[in-house]
């Protein structure tokens, strides 16, 4: 751009277009404006490698974010397969081994008791056989004559027909109280002839391993397919945690009658749940319009459930103050303890190990499976179709 002469010298000026600066040769402009077009392009240049390497540094966090989250997810999934039984690490038989080993290790068991134990173990698994060694009989019978003398809080009770208790052992410990209720519940109906029909291939309490098969065999036939499928279709050699559902599956399967309740939230204050209190009382009570304190009904155990654990319902006690507690059956308290509740002179203190009161069970939510009668073979078939859309009936 042409500018006017310099001040008292004559001279022809030249003006940059991009900044204004007053060159004095056209040659001078041109390498000025030269300079200026390299600068430019030089800027741009390194804009965008800024911001092709924000780019590039961005899309390597989000990889790395999103690798840290699977490894995460994969961690918390491997945990819950570990804490369900899940994760292929051997069932009953291994833990068992392995328990024994460490007890021999440990000198809490002689080389002797351990390969005893082991051939015993073994046979009760050839056979499918529960080998007894943590059973206790006699306690319903036992609680029945002391409720007769007892004369101090119990207006009424209610016991549930003869049931044995069965604890968890070194093979089962941690994840087999689903099982060992099961057990419980089988106990009682093998003593009720009404059942006789459907448990003839049923002469005697089975292992763990044999229950477990027993569920696939129900799966097999096409019994909740939905939660057969969380398992892989496969229980034995495993230690999976089992619920509501797959005694529900399983007793059906057996064509005994059975429905699943679920107490999907607390019903009373403080977060307990006294229509499960109510719903256990008239199960009790219903049949039994005598007014007599101590009535040993007929009716079968309840398996309750909640998140982690599960128990057994054996009777229920109500107060003089028309409070009401039940009694349950611990697959976790040990043999040991519970025969403390067979001694003759038994002054009641055993019980605290089966009272639960209103305040004591105040999980989010529970499922029990209520045994009532036998079914036919339509009846089995209809409820195998029902099991394959819903198996819970809500209680509002």
């Amino acid at each position: 751009m042409l500018g006017d002469l310099g001040p008292g010298t004559g001279e022809q000026l030249y003006e940059c277009p991009m900044c204004s600066l007053t060159c004095t040769s056209i040659q001078i402009l041109e390498e000025h404006v030269d300079l200026h077009l390299e600068e430019n392009s030089f800027l741009e240049g390194g804009n965008m490698r800024d911001l092709e390497l924000a780019q590039q540094l961005q899309t390597e966090e989000d990889e790395r974010q999103k690798s840290e989250e699977e490894k995460q997810e994969r961690e918390e999934f491997k945990k819950l397969q570990r804490q369900y039984g899940l994760d292929n690490s051997g069932g009953y038989k291994q833990q068992f081994l392995k328990n024994m080993e460490r007890e021999v290790n440990r000198g809490r068991m002689q080389p002797f008791d351990y390969h005893k134990r082991k051939a015993d173990m073994m046979e009760s698994l050839a056979f499918g056989i529960d080998d007894g060694k943590t059973k206790t009989s006699g306690i319903i019978e036992a609680l029945c004559k002391y409720y007769q003398n007892e004369n101090k809080d119990v207006r009424r009770v209610w016991l549930s027909a003869g049931v044995d208790h069965f604890h968890s052992s070194l093979g089962d410990r941690g994840w087999g109280c689903g099982y060992r209720n099961f057990q419980m519940l089988l106990s009682s109906l093998l003593q009720n002839s009404l059942y006789n029909d459907c448990l003839r291939d049923t002469a005697a309490i089975p292992s763990i391993p044999k229950i477990q098969s027993m569920i696939e065999d129900a799966w097999r036939e096409g019994f909740d397919p939905r939660g057969a499928s969380h398992f892989n279709n496969r229980l034995h050699g495993s230690k999976a945690w089992i619920g509501a559902c797959e005694i529900y599956s399983l007793l059906t399967s057996l064509r005994i009658k059975c429905q699943i309740i679920d107490f999907h939230k607390p019903t009373g204050p403080t977060g307990t749940h006294p229509r499960l209190f109510e719903w256990v009382l008239h199960y009790y009570s219903a049949d039994n319009g005598s007014g007599a304190k101590v009535v040993c009904a007929s009716k079968p155990p309840i398996y309750l459930q909640h998140e982690g654990h599960s128990r057994t319902i054996v009777g229920i006690e109500e107060k003089k103050n028309k409070t009401l507690c039940l009694l349950l059956f611990d697959p976790g308290c040990p043999s040991q303890e519970m025969q403390k509740l067979l001694e003759k002179n038994s002054d009641g203190t055993s019980l605290r190990l089966l009272r639960k009161y209103l305040g004591s069970l105040k999980e989010k939510q529970y499922q029990i499976v209520a045994v009532d009668g036998v079914l036919t073979l339509e009846e089995k078939s209809a409820c195998r179709h029902a099991s394959q859309v819903l198996t819970s009936e809500k209680i509002p």
